[in-house]
């Protein structure tokens, strides 16, 4: 499981992210405003499952599918949900966007990838827009969360260090261009449709599949 924060273990086995506790309430609030009320979402790259516990129990009438490559988030993710036994929320899927054979099959009319971008090589972006757009039902949405570099606006210098701290870690790793973001969605039959500024210098992009 991919992260720059420290993480803690729960007594029952869940990981606990401190990002987590701090931006669940303010992407909560994005999600009710443009969410449909009811149907499947599909959650990419969820990490320790604190998200998807969240985001299932404010939202009854979702079916949420959290999903990682990791087995190690997929443990925590199956943790988490142990503590709730929420009916809507889904075993994690072992889905890598590098790997379409990982895919679900049915449409979908949403998906959500919180956190993943940054910590990541290019390709998995590229991946996260093929997945949406081949999987998304016509008018389906794609959410995004995360830091993003933008030329109408300064980087941050706390957003210039997170940058710098990805890239000693990983050089494929690092904040990405929203326009390079943008044209790898557009390419696969994605609009941008709304952008949302967030704390800590933070963005949501929201997307229709055309």
């Amino acid at each position: 499981m991919q992260t720059m924060e420290p993480i803690g273990t729960t007594p029952r086995g869940g990981l606990a992210s401190p990002a987590v506790a701090r931006n669940t309430g303010p992407i909560l609030e994005v999600l009710r405003a443009h969410l449909p009320h009811r149907g499947a979402v599909l959650e990419i790259a969820a990490g320790s499952g604190e998200h998807a516990l969240a985001f299932a129990g404010a939202l009854p009438g979702l079916d949420w599918t959290p999903s990682d490559p990791s087995a190690e988030a997929r443990a925590s993710i199956a943790a988490w949900a142990a503590t709730a036994d929420l009916p809507n929320l889904r075993e994690p899927l072992p889905l890598d966007v590098l790997d379409p054979t990982t895919w679900p099959e049915d449409r979908l009319p949403a998906v959500v990838c919180i956190n993943m971008i940054h910590i990541s090589p290019w390709a998995a972006t590229e991946g996260l827009m093929a997945l949406a757009g081949s999987r998304l039902a016509v008018g389906g949405l794609l959410i995004l969360y995360g830091p993003y570099r933008e030329v109408d606006a300064p980087l941050a210098p706390s957003n210039a260090a997170f940058d710098e701290s990805l890239k000693a870690r990983d050089p494929a790793w690092g904040l990405r261009d929203r326009d390079a973001v943008v044209a790898a969605a557009k390419a696969r039959g994605l609009a941008l449709t709304r952008r949302i500024e967030m704390p800590a210098n933070n963005l949501m992009f929201l997307f229709r599949r055309t």
